[in-house]
C-alpha cells in the first residue's frame, strides 16, 4: 500500500514536498517513482529511485528543479519540488515495483506495479 500527501495549490515559483509512505511488503530492493498525469495527457514518470544505492532518473523538465530522496527505515519516498511552473500542474502519483530489474525500463509508468492514490499539485501563475 502507498500513502501518498503533500499536494496543493502554489504560485509559480513556489515549493512543495510531497511524501509517500510503503507498507505491508518489503522494499529494500524497489525501485520508487513519482509520476504525474495533466488532463489529457499521459501519465509520465517525474523521478524515480531505488531503495538499495540511491541510483536516481529525473525527467529532463524537472532536472535541477526537483529533487527524489528516501528513507529505508521508514518505506517512505519524498519529492521536494522547488520553483514550481504551471506546467507542473498535475495529479501526482506514487508508484513501486517491488524488485530491480535490469531489463525493465524505470522511466515509462508500466513499468511501476503498485501505485497509490493521486495528490493534485496546482501551480498558479
Amino acid at each position: 500500500q502507498l500513502q501518498a500527501s503533500g499536494g496543493g495549490l502554489v504560485q509559480a515559483g513556489g515549493s512543495l514536498r510531497l511524501s509517500c509512505a510503503a507498507s505491508g511488503r518489503t522494499y529494500s530492493n524497489a525501485v520508487m517513482a513519482w509520476c504525474r498525469q495533466a488532463p489529457g495527457k499521459e501519465r509520465e514518470v517525474v523521478a524515480a529511485i531505488r531503495f538499495s544505492g540511491g541510483n536516481t532518473y529525473y525527467k529532463d523538465s524537472v532536472k535541477g528543479r526537483f529533487t527524489i530522496s528516501k528513507d529505508n527505515a521508514k518505506n517512505t519516498v519524498f519529492l521536494q519540488m522547488n520553483s514550481l511552473k504551471p506546467e507542473d500542474t498535475a495529479v501526482y502519483f506514487c508508484a513501486a515495483k517491488s524488485y530491480y530489474d535490469s531489463i525493465v525500463d524505470y522511466t515509462r509508468a508500466p513499468a511501476y506495479d503498485f501505485w497509490g492514490q493521486g495528490t493534485l499539485v496546482t501551480v498558479s501563475s
